[in-house]
């Protein structure tokens, strides 16, 4: 038996209620973790607020339990397994856009999405760097190349941050935004110029924008646009490719659209692996909560006022 927090319905953090289960079974080319350390994502807030979140991706799940991120122990390797053995350290996003089920003492998750964690890093920062850091990666790698001048919006975010680092390696020219309060924190990442959108306007600021990172949609969105150069790109996380196609149709300039939703994968957590043990990236923790406050971690998330990631440990 494990201990996990089984949603009961969708609705508020309250709705989050620790149960006592079964461990979950392996099947082939899976590992069972032994969980230390949980991300919190702004995805997990809002799927478990919303019934049709639940529907989309819990059909006919008997315990629903929500989240992707997590870091631990390998407890036990299924048939097949190659790259993990018992007792090693490992971290990844598991089963996204899908069922995770890492809100648990234990975890069955695939061998191909799960990198070893670093010696230097502890299970807090592996766990940090998992959906926001992979969806980070996934937006830039193939598309920044130095030299281009990229726009990285709400900069002190979760993919925000990670996103600076990973522009800043790729040898980019980075302008980010965010509060005035959060000048220094970005500027620490590596931005080469900040942008305090309480107190001024990108559009007035900024033009020939080669890559452009939005991660809030609407305004901010067709404002990212307007800063483009000819043949300049947009990846918008929360906007839908219906959206996004006919914002590209009515703009006079050629530029690229891109919708985004990131996936597990394994090749990507080895390249954050990496990240990870020369210093490219460093995650910054906002807050941790203990297992049995997983509600107040989800209610932190939701305030939104969060510089980098929520942490909840076993």
């Amino acid at each position: 038996m494990m201990k996990a927090f089984v949603l009961e319905k969708a609705g508020p953090a309250e709705n989050l209620k620790i149960k006592e289960i079964d461990k979950p079974p392996l099947k082939e080319g899976e590992i069972l973790v032994a969980v230390k350390a949980i991300s919190i994502n702004p995805a997990d807030v809002k799927i478990r607020a919303a019934e049709e979140g639940i529907k989309s991706m819990y059909a006919g799940a008997e315990n629903i339990i929500l989240g992707w991120d997590i870091a631990g122990t390998v407890e036990e390797v299924g048939s097949g397994v190659t790259h993990f053995k018992k007792g090693d350290k490992v971290f990844g996003m598991v089963n996204f856009p899908g069922q995770g089920n890492a809100y648990a003492e234990y975890v069955a998750a695939p061998e191909n999405q799960m990198a070893k964690i670093p010696d230097n890093v502890s299970f807090e920062e592996a766990a940090a760097t998992t959906l926001a850091a992979l969806t980070a990666l996934q937006v830039l790698e193939n598309r920044v190349k130095k030299g281009d001048r990229v726009l990285i919006q709400a900069g002190s975010g979760g993919v925000g941050h990670f996103a600076i680092q990973i522009a800043k390696y790729y040898g980019a020219y980075v302008i980010t935004t965010a509060s005035g309060n959060n000048r220094e924190f970005v500027m620490s990442l590596g931005a080469d110029e900040h942008i305090d959108y309480q107190k001024q306007n990108f559009v007035d600021i900024l033009s020939d924008i080669d890559f452009v990172l939005d991660g809030i949609g609407g305004k901010v969105l067709e404002d990212s646009i307007k800063v483009l150069k000819e043949g300049g790109t947009i990846i918008s996380l929360p906007t839908s490719k219906k959206v996004l196609e006919e914002m590209e149709a009515k703009t006079e300039k050629k530029i690229h659209t891109i919708p985004l939703l990131v996936h597990s994968d394994r090749a990507g957590m080895v390249t954050l692996s990496q990240f990870l043990a020369d210093g490219t990236l460093e995650p910054t923790i906002f807050k941790t909560f203990p297992f049995d406050e997983m509600q107040e971690a989800h209610k932190e998330v939701e305030a939104g006022r969060t510089v980098g990631k929520i942490i909840v440990t076993l």
